[in-house]
């Protein structure tokens, strides 16, 4: 009997192969080899699906780039713009971007600014990190060179805060996950133990049945069978203690989560929908204000990200702390610059008054923190046409101080009496019922850290006065 050899359809055949062929080149940066495969792919088969054409002409383009031929770099991403379509955002910026390279390498700044303007400002109404974050540092490299160093450095301050985003997200996932595999150790712990007291129980009884003669040998044996069975027992009561920690602090980071997160998530959804209702009836002038609107409410987000990582990371005893000596005042210009264009929006005036000459000792990264907490609550709890002013001065030999004062809705005494009793960041202490926020109990707990302290004074109605006291360098 004969056996029937199958032969696959030679033009198909051959045209995945020279795609395949096309890609893989274009990887090992074989240039040309790649620009002959996917010429070949092309004309052997002309009714390519849309996205898979899409691909080869922007594959093309990026060979064409690579060998510094940009006028048949244009035309295969000219050919790829002509097949995006309008609601696929993500494509529209990354073949925008692309142009802009091409005309930028030939110098012809009058065609690529405006692509990179159009790719950066439709990067920041769209959900993807990296595009944001690729968008605005083509942006900060184009100011910088055309010389407009102060445009370029708000743009590589963006560009950090994305690069910032995208680590934050995929270190609070990478935290749930430890916290799910320590949950499975501990309780293969648990079942380890039990099963060895089960053994421990069958010794015992079978010592039982041991004559009078083995007397006083089964107690010795029973003797020492105790001590390890409650040494034991105390291990396993210290484990259930730091677990029940756990799972509180666990709980509580998932009840502010579920909580916080809700009301901003749904609000920026709502500006995310307001804005392409005005899109879509050319309300231009209205634009402005709704993305102003959504990316304050993202900043406030993206704080209470960082304090949910942060705590995460002070639990697990992960949070890196290192005190050092350093100017006072280059830290909190910085702190007050990132807030600067929110209290804009909010039409609220703020100032500062800060000493050049004050040098502090304690860790930067920790102080940061309860900066960005502190400018956060002043400026979310002070109306329009408010005024928040920050100063710094020298409090004694052994001090220095930050000075936040605001005209906001000011704190009533009960609330005033409860974070001020707070001495450090103990589950066993919060209760959201009462209404102290995740973000005041971190600050409470950094400065402890630092050897500080953190006083608060407040009227309602007229406003919040927030102290910060650390040691000076030579304290």
């Amino acid at each position: 009997m004969s056996s029937i050899l199958l032969v696959p359809d030679s033009s198909i055949y051959k045209s995945l192969k020279y795609e395949k062929l096309g890609r893989i080149y274009l990887e090992m940066k074989d240039y040309e080899k790649s620009i002959l495969y996917y010429n070949k792919f092309l004309k052997l088969d002309e009714d390519l699906v849309l996205e898979v054409k899409k691909s080869t002409y922007h594959n093309l383009g990026l060979n064409y780039i690579h060998k510094k031929e940009y006028q048949n770099a244009n035309e295969y991403f000219t050919k790829e713009y002509l097949l995006i379509k309008e609601e696929d955002t993500a494509a529209l910026i990354t073949t925008k971007m692309e142009l802009a390279n091409v005309y930028y390498n030939q110098y012809l700044d009058d065609e690529a600014i405006p692509l990179f303007k159009e790719a950066y400002e439709l990067a920041k109404s769209f959900s993807d990190f990296e595009l944001k974050q690729n968008s605005a540092r083509n942006m900060a490299v184009v100011e910088k060179n055309r010389k407009n160093y102060q445009k370029s450095v708000e743009y590589y301050m963006e560009y950090g805060r994305w690069k910032d985003s995208i680590w934050n997200r995929d270190k609070i996932w990478e935290l749930t996950e430890k916290d799910k595999q320590l949950a499975v150790a501990q309780k293969q712990q648990e079942i380890a133990l039990q099963e060895e007291e089960l053994k421990r129980q069958a010794v015992v009884q079978k010592s039982l049945v041991i004559g009078a003669s083995g007397l006083l040998v089964f107690l010795g044996f029973l003797g020492y069978f105790y001590r390890e069975l409650k040494s034991k027992n105390r291990f396993i009561t210290q484990q259930k203690e730091e677990l029940n920690v756990a799972n509180k602090t666990k709980d509580y980071l998932f009840s502010v989560v579920s909580h916080d997160l809700r009301s901003p998530i749904n609000t920026i959804k709502r500006q995310h929908e307001k804005l392409k209702r005005q899109l879509k009836n050319k309300e231009y002038d209205a634009v402005s204000e709704t993305t102003n609107n959504a990316i304050a409410l993202t900043e406030s987000t993206s704080h209470l990200l960082n304090n949910v990582l942060h705590w995460s990371l002070e639990q697990n005893n992960q949070l890196s702390f290192k005190a050092e000596e350093y100017p006072l005042k280059p830290l909190v210009e910085q702190a007050v610059y990132n807030f600067e264009e929110i209290a804009e929006a909010k039409n609220i005036v703020l100032t500062t008054k800060l000493e050049a000459t004050i040098l502090v000792k304690a860790d930067k990264e920790s102080l940061k923190i309860v900066l960005r907490n502190l400018l956060d609550n002043a400026l979310k709890y002070t109306g329009e046409n408010g005024k928040i002013e920050v100063k710094t001065y020298n409090d004694s030999e052994e001090f220095s101080t930050i000075e936040i004062k605001d005209t906001g809705f000011g704190i009533s005494e009960e609330k005033l009496a409860k974070i001020k009793g707070l001495e450090d960041l103990s589950i066993d202490k919060i209760n959201r019922s009462e209404g102290v926020g995740l973000g005041m109990l971190l600050c409470q707990t950094l400065i402890k850290k630092n050897n500080g302290k953190l006083l608060i004074d407040s009227e309602l109605e007229v406003g919040t006065t927030i102290r910060i006291l650390l040691p000076n360098a030579s304290a």
